[in-house]
């Protein structure tokens, strides 16, 4: 899968651009671009018939620096997402990607210099589980017709990643990500497709299908021994149905799955909506017994108010904050305070994009409830989990 994607490298230090590109040839990206500066890789990008994947965008430029190459990468849609290759600080870091963020496009982290290839494969991985890519950006790639169509013909169905107690191994929970299996083989993650499907308002009948495949999936496990905690990602548009609460708890009734082993996963933005339908809602789904996680924790604007009076019962902490922990202080001290936070709160903490053993031991050490990440799995699909869960838990030699 990383060898089809096109990247652009932007440095402007010879020999590290050289070590880059042959980083990338390593990885399988043999066809990737390159420039020395911002100027001649704003050419590069304009030139390409369609926005590369990801440009990889080192901050100290001459002229135009990275920030300003990132606004105007931006501005234009050259690209479809972008990663820094910076020992900036991280909390320049983090200014960067709120700002990059709210220019519509998607940041996949920071490449800590000097440049590894572990440390460049595991960035170039997040573009193909990550956040979901402007609509716009992927229009040309297929239509909202063939999206609609492929929901009905049931090619978009969940995968299952699962979730790791941190003080046991025991695997507790999972949570269901959506995947398109296209006819000519492909399997397109969420991030690809998800945000083309709220724009045209099909993602109800999106959470309705994962819900309901998750439930059977959660039946077929339990009777092989697995009780596990099933998680389902619900958007904005989702809490705006009066009557939802009633029809998510008609859907897993009827495969007798309790209410309490679903956890609906909302994000801070479609919380902050702050309607007065959605917080109503929030609360029905709390009455009937669903679990409330609030996903990608820190990458918004919530305020510790807004937290604590919402019904929540799990926090995720997202993988920007857990990417290379071991070796970022203000990191690792954000985290543990929304640790003891959580704690305070009486909420579950799951932290997500763990990678590393690195990772999973500063998370341990930090007294983090859960983790999920490729270091366990990757997403599979339901019939493939109970073996995963098996291997993961078998006794190391």
């Amino acid at each position: 899968m990383l060898s089809r994607l096109r990247v652009l490298l932007v440095e402007d230090h010879a020999f590290q651009r050289r070590l880059g590109a042959r980083m990338l040839e390593e990885i399988g990206l043999v066809d990737h671009l390159e420039a020395a500066d911002g100027e001649s890789a704003l050419d590069v990008l304009q030139a390409q018939p369609e926005p590369v994947d990801i440009a990889l965008v080192d901050l100290d430029l001459p002229g135009i620096d990275g920030v300003e190459l990132i606004r105007a990468i931006a501005d234009r849609r050259l690209a479809r997402a972008v990663a820094l290759v910076s020992a900036i600080d991280v909390s320049v870091q983090h200014t960067i990607a709120l700002m990059t963020r709210a220019a519509g496009l998607r940041m996949l982290g920071c490449i800590e210099k000097p440049l590894t290839r572990d440390r460049l494969s595991d960035v170039l991985k997040t573009y193909l589980e990550g956040e979901p890519v402007s609509a716009e950006a992927l229009a040309e790639v297929f239509s909202a017709e063939m999206l609609s169509l492929a929901l009905g013909d049931g090619e978009v169905v969940p995968w299952f990643q699962p979730q790791v107690e941190m003080r046991n191994g025991r695997v507790i929970g999972v949570e269901a990500l959506a995947r398109w299996r296209r006819a000519d083989g492909r399997v397109l993650p969420a991030s690809q497709f998800i945000a083309m499907l709220e724009q045209n308002r099909r993602s109800a009948a999106l959470a309705d299908h994962t819900l309901l495949v998750a439930a059977r999936a959660w039946a077929a496990w339990k009777a092989r021994g697995f009780d596990l905690k099933v998680s389902v990602n619900l958007c904005a548009a989702d809490l705006d149905e009066p009557q939802i609460a009633d029809h998510y708890e008609a859907i897993v009734r009827q495969v007798g799955m309790p209410t309490d082993r679903v956890v609906f996963e909302v994000t801070e933005s479609s919380v902050l909506g702050d309607t007065v339908r959605g917080l109503g809602i929030l609360a029905r789904l709390r009455l009937k017994g669903f679990g409330l996680s609030i996903d990608d924790f820190g990458t918004g604007y919530s305020s510790l108010s807004q937290l604590a009076q919402l019904p929540f019962t799990e926090l995720k902490i997202d993988r920007s904050f857990v990417s290379g922990v071991e070796r970022m202080p203000k990191n690792k001290a954000m985290i543990a305070a929304t640790i003891d936070l959580a704690r305070r709160l009486d909420l579950e903490v799951v932290a997500e994009g763990v990678e590393r053993e690195e990772e999973w031991q500063v998370l341990a050490e930090l007294g983090c409830h859960a983790a999920q990440g490729w270091l366990v799995s990757e997403a599979v699909p339901p019939d493939d989990l109970p073996p995963v869960i098996d291997r993961w838990q078998r006794p190391r030699a």
